[in-house]
């Protein structure tokens, strides 16, 4: 990541956040959507379910 990236991002605040516990540790994991794109989350989503669906799924192992 650039120097300048790294600013913009300080600029703004995170788009979501969320805590995960692990044991007795607390992982903060900050989100930021790209500024300007046009793609909703179920644009993604249906784009992921549709590549996986042209991918196939691997036969089930019958041991």
């Amino acid at each position: 990541m650039t120097e300048k990236k790294r600013s913009e991002q300080a600029d703004r605040r995170p788009d979501c956040v969320t805590e995960i516990r692990m044991g007795n540790t607390v992982l903060v994991v900050s989100g930021f959507f790209k500024q300007g794109s046009t793609e909703t989350a179920a644009d993604k989503m249906l784009r992921v379910l549709e590549a996986e669906s042209a991918a196939g799924q691997p036969p089930e192992s019958t041991a």
